[in-house]
């Protein structure tokens, strides 16, 4: 029979369906959709006690319906009908309801191959959970799983689960019956919960905390479930159910605020593993490059400060997050990612190893062709473009734009084995290289783009006064020479310096020509990581900078670096900047002018380049 004409009959079929329904219970099915879509509890409680054995079959039926349609909520008619009953039968209420729904689907499905958009697309949420799962689990233990998952529909369920032929009615039916159970109960409970506390007229906070003590009690028993039965066997990989947790938890408080525009054209069908490498404008950036990346569950390269304490630290080692140092020998590092291809996963690494400032590319500092040669597997190098505006490091605020993540270039492991160090070197340097001025992507109304600008742009680049220049609203002033820049929608000045990076090539300039008379000297206050990160101390000290390098001094500590052994040094934008010594991580806090924070980054890697560029002509 041709597909079309089986909608059809289908469609007409469930619409003669629901017309008897309302005929024969227009007083009380109708009422209560209504009652269902105004959120309306009280009155649908009232109205289903008031219709006796009819109340009971309105449950059932509309729990059914809620089941066959896939995209309407069924927590609605849980929790009313927690309301309106004893626990016990809106527990049988609710489960008859699912059963039939279920049942229904089955025939719809087996009978009919019928489906509709809302159970397709939530079948594609599971066969994307799911893709990446070993073979050999069983169906039945995968519906168990996704029914005490909160994030998919019931009825998606029911349709993925009649799909499979392996599952006799009798299997497939036993499993929905018992597999919804821990949702129906924490909704009936909740509605007998709201119910007797507005007949008892007790305090809402008490409500409040009892309905958190209860998702609580529910997320232990799915996180125990979870790790000890279905996913115990990917712990430590990124199939691991907490990497699959962190990543949404990302997509539901940030999926909602960007535009994005993914273009995976190039690595749609690549086979697993690979190692992408991806520029840095953003910190949200790992979400937008995981957007990117179908078909496989890659592992990401962080920043090891991130597992310092020792909840983190077990979460990531769990998730596969590969800790690395910033600019200090790593050696576990690479080993780690080795480890983590030759199991069969992809790797996702920001070469930059900080954020953009200015929304240009840092250099890339680790251009080993030999280690990329060794892993012997593609290299995938990726552009996000956007995001720096969006959520630039030097503001707070995060606007909602348009973002797009692209798959610029696969360089194969066979070209990586027949370049030369110098042209690997130049491949990265050029595809990685981006400039978040010449790639505007939307327009910029928001009246606050200046705000805290003055904490990358630190000194004037006209009168070259440090520390007095302010942003405030889309304006950029100097309170010395009283110089104001303006920006306009794109995040352009509207005059020269006409954008933040070619501001920034000024104030290179300026410290190049004092660099000769280098001495920087803050007093900060400091906070010491241990090696592993178990424990902190704090005190206070001296930093000094100047050409042989840096220098750190206190009652306690005391080192130098040369600029050899410091490619960089990493900064937070208005607190801080930091490094490794002896396998511990100092954090500067300037007890002054925290806006120099940025300007020791800029002279070390004023310097480093410097010192390059020497290398380079020798």
């Amino acid at each position: 029979m041709n597909k079309t004409v089986q909608r059809i009959i289908i469609a007409v079929s469930v619409i003669a369906v629901i017309a008897l329904m309302a005929f024969f219970l227009k007083d009380i099915l109708i009422p209560y959709i209504k009652l269902e879509i105004a959120n309306d509890l009280d009155g649908a409680k009232e109205l289903l006690i008031s219709k006796g054995v009819f109340g009971f079959l309105t449950v059932i039926l509309v729990e059914a319906l809620q089941m066959v349609v896939v995209f309407i909520p069924a927590e609605f008619i849980q929790v009313s009908s927690g309301m309106s009953y004893p626990f016990y039968i809106a527990m049988l209420l609710c489960d008859a309801g699912v059963c039939l729904g279920a049942t229904i689907i089955f025939v719809l499905v087996r009978a009919f191959r019928f489906s509709t958009g809302a159970a397709e697309k939530g079948e594609k949420k599971i066969e994307r959970l799911t893709s990446h799962q070993k073979k050999g689990r069983g169906t039945i233990l995968l519906m168990y799983f996704l029914f005490i998952m909160p994030v998919i529909p019931f009825g998606a369920i029911c349709y993925y689960g009649s799909r499979r032929k392996e599952l006799s009615y009798g299997k497939y039916i036993r499993t929905v019956a018992t597999g919804v159970i821990p949702s129906i109960i924490s909704s009936n409970v909740l509605g007998a919960a709201t119910s007797f506390f507005i007949s008892r007229s007790l305090p809402l906070p008490l409500l409040i905390l009892i309905i958190i003590l209860l998702a609580a009690a529910l997320f232990a028993v799915l996180a125990v479930f979870l790790n000890k039965v279905y996913f115990k066997e990917d712990e430590g990989t990124p199939d691991s159910i907490l990497n699959a947790f962190f990543f949404r938890f990302v997509h539901f408080f940030r999926g909602h605020r960007q535009r994005l525009h993914i273009d995976d054209g190039l690595i749609r069908d690549l086979p697993a593993p690979y190692v992408m490498l991806v520029n840095h404008e953003s910190f949200y950036d790992f979400y937008y490059s995981r957007r990117l990346i179908t078909g496989n569950n890659p592992a990401y390269v962080i920043n090891r400060h991130y597992m310092s304490a020792k909840i983190p630290r077990k979460f990531c080692e769990k998730a596969c997050f590969i800790p690395k140092k910033l600019f200090a020998p790593d050696f576990t590092t690479p080993t780690k990612i080795m480890r983590t291809l030759r199991k069969g996963y992809s790797v996702v690494i920001f070469p930059e190893g900080r954020l953009s400032i200015t929304g240009r590319s840092y250099p890339v500092i680790d251009r080993s062709a030999p280690f990329y040669r060794r892993l012997k597997t593609d290299v995938v190098i990726a552009e996000i473009n956007g995001a720096y505006f969006a959520n630039p490091k030097w503001r707070k605020r995060f606007y909602k734009t348009d973002i797009y993540v692209k798959a610029k270039r696969v360089i194969s492991k066979e070209e990586i084995a027949g370049m030369t160090d110098e042209e690997f070197k130049a491949v990265m340097d050029g595809e990685l290289y981006h400039d978040a001025s010449d790639n505007i992507v939307c327009r910029y109304p928001q009246k606050d783009k200046a705000k805290g600008l003055e904490q990358v742009l630190y000194r004037c680049a006209f009168c070259g006064g440090l520390y007095t220049t302010k942003g405030a609203g889309n304006d950029f002033t100097c309170s010395q020479c009283g110089k104001t820049l303006h920006f306009d929608e794109t995040y352009h000045f509207t005059e020269e310096p006409f954008t933040i990076g070619d501001y920034y090539d000024r104030l290179i300039e300026l410290e190049r020509k004092e660099l000769d008379s280098l001495d920087l000297r803050a007093e900060v206050d400091t906070v010491i990581f241990s090696e592993e990160g178990r424990y902190r101390t704090k005190e206070q000290g001296v930093c000094t900078l100047t050409k042989d390098g840096f220098a750190y001094a206190s009652e306690k500590n005391s080192f130098a670096v040369g600029f050899d052994l410091l490619p960089a040094l990493p900064f937070s934008c208005g607190r801080e900047f930091e490094t490794y010594h002896d396998e511990r991580l100092f954090y500067f806090y300037p007890k002054e002018d925290r806006e120099q924070c940025a300007r020791w980054a800029l002279i070390v890697d004023l310097i480093k380049e410097i010192s390059d560029e020497e290398e380079n002509r020798e």
